[in-house]
This record gives C-alpha cells, structure tokens and sequence, in this order.
C-alpha cells in the first residue's frame, strides 16, 4: 500500500474516523434536517431517514475539493436510509471504512463493506441503507468530465450514458490505491488546489481516467472509432488552448490561428474526433466551470454568467438547465 494512504486505511474497522488532517471538516450535527442540507449541498437534494426512534443521529463529514472531483469522509453515526434517486450529474465512488452498506442502484445490488466498494452511476436510481457503524470515503467526480474523457479515449461522441459496474474491490486495486494516495498528498500540501485552474484539470482528468480504466462500464468493450485514438496534434493544441483560456473572449477564427490550420479543418477535426464543434466544447466547457462556481458558493448568477461569457442571461439559464437539469437560481437555492 501506498504509504500516504495509510491514514485513510491502516486502522481497525470499529475505530472512529481516521486522521483527517488532510480533509478540512464540514459540519457535525445531530439534526437531521440540517444533516440532510449539509451533505446535500456537496452532492445532491436527497431524501435522508434514521431507522428507529431510539437512534440518535451523530453526523460528521469532512470534506476537499479539486474542482471537478471532490473528496470526502461522512459518517452519520446511527442506521440510516438514504434515498437519492438518480445522481444526474456526477459519478460517486463510496469506500466504507468500517461499518456497511446496502446498496440498489439501476437493477444491480451491493452488500458494500471494507473491502468492496460502489460506484454509483449518475443515470441510475439509488437507495442505500448504511449500518450505524458506517464510515464512508467517497469520491465524487462530475459526469461530464468522466463522458468527455471516455469520448477521447473512444475518439467519438458517446452513444449512451456511462454505466458502471455497481461493487468495486477497491482496496486491491493498486492503480485505484495509489490515485487515493496522491489525492492525500495533494491534500497534504495544504494548498486550495481548486484555484489552480489547470493543475485541478490535471487532477481531474487523471481521477476520471483511472477510473474509467479500473472499473467495468457499458462502454469497457467499445471499439475505437478509429485505430488511432490519439487527437491530431492541431485539435490537441485548441483543446488545451480553451481549457486556459476559457475565460476569455475567443472565436474560431482565433482558434484556427492557434491550431494552425483553417477554420473548416479546425471544425472537421473536433467533429471527428470530439464530436462537437469547437464553438460548442467552449461552450459546454464554460457552463462546467460556471457550475462548479455556483456550486462552490458563489451567489450572484449574473456575474457567474458574465464571468464565463454568457451576456444573455435568460439564454445562460436555458442552456445551463438544459445541460444540468436545473436552472442556476436552483443550484444557488441549494447551498
């Protein structure tokens, strides 16, 4: 094992939470409502219940965020059943530390404990029961950025919804294992990392890409659109272009400059190979960050819109919602 993992791991199952040193502390709570919002403003609205009057909750979580992938370790303290429906839009892989959980999710089924996790597909229905005991690390990375690196590696627009295999042996995993060793040492640093635009995509990606390559999806056996998955070198080069430069005024004949090649090239070659226009990945690239804005805290819509170049406000609500499934008033109302 990863020696930087070991406070994470190298502990009995009974023990309390281990060493979150690395992981800043949430909230702590003994109210269910309040438990309910908290957890529900670092990943969804849901529907939370104790089993038994005797119960007493003893909510805590910790919690990190890298931009697109968050981390974070909860317990509730006492036998709860949570019910929140499809996850829409993030993947969220839960390893117990202790303790287990019950878990239905799309028509597959999980007796999750220490040594077998679940991933959770955000397409999917999902009600869990976890054990008093429970002690969850969890992983939470957004849907798109997992679609748009399978996309990549497929070298073609996807045809359905990613679909994970629901049980996840992920403590015999050594690529998983060291991914969550590197997250903690990232951690450790103690530096917000979600500032670093392109260090958090970095970080991003690598997370969306291992586990893509450790756990079974519907898409595992998919042929390559072509041999060569590799990105042509000029799609490459605008790619990263409004990746860093997102924020920016930009348009496709600027785009073209940058890659070298005309503008009728510089579409055919995302086309083909990214399955959208380059106007279009801007776009949806600008509505990502301007999500995981409002989801971060920030209040004012307008600027948040205006920020990332959406002067049409109305327009901006319309498209957010379309791809998100909710307008940003609502993602706002949820913090």
């Amino acid at each position: 094992m990863n020696p930087t993992a070991s406070a994470f791991f190298t502990r009995p199952p009974s023990a309390p939470l281990p060493a979150t040193r690395p992981l800043r502390p949430f909230f702590a709570s003994a109210d269910l409502e309040e438990t309910r919002l908290r957890v529900g403003s670092v990943m969804k609205p849901h529907r939370l219940d104790v089993a038994g009057r005797a119960q007493r909750l003893d909510a805590r979580m910790h919690h990190a965020s890298f931009g697109d992938v968050s981390l974070s370790l909860l317990a509730y303290g006492a036998e709860v059943e949570i019910q929140p429906g499809p996850l829409e839009d993030f993947f969220l892989v839960q390893m117990p530390l202790a303790g287990r959980a019950q878990v239905d999710s799309g028509g597959q089924h999980s007796d999750s404990g220490p040594h077998e996790a679940t991933v959770l597909s955000p397409s999917e229905d999902t009600v869990m029961r976890w054990s008093a005991d429970n002690q969850q690390l969890m992983v939470r990375v957004s849907r798109a950025l997992v679609e748009r690196t399978l996309a990549l590696q497929l070298g073609r627009a996807l045809d359905a919804p990613v679909r994970f295999q629901l049980g996840f042996g992920w403590r015999d995993n050594a690529m998983w294992m060291h991914l969550l060793g590197y997250l903690q040492e990232m951690m450790a640093q103690d530096i917000d990392v979600s500032q670093h635009r392109l260090v958090s995509q970095q970080v991003g990606q690598l997370v969306a890409a291992t586990l893509l390559a450790v756990q079974p999806h519907n898409h595992s056996h998919a042929a390559p659109a072509r041999c060569n998955t590799v990105l042509p070198r000029h799609v490459r080069r605008v790619q990263d272009h409004i990746q860093a430069h997102a924020h920016e005024p930009l348009c496709a004949e600027q785009l073209a400059e940058v890659a070298g090649v005309s503008v009728r090239s510089l579409y055919a070659g995302f086309k083909e190979f990214l399955g959208v226009s380059p106007m279009q990945y801007l776009k949806d690239l600008r509505l990502e960050r301007a999500r995981a804005e409002l989801l971060g805290g920030s209040t004012h819509v307008a600027g948040v819109a205006l920020r990332w170049g959406f002067g049409h406000l109305g327009r901006f609500s319309a498209d957010y919602r379309a791809r998100f499934g909710e307008y940003p008033s609502e993602t706002v109302r949820r913090h």
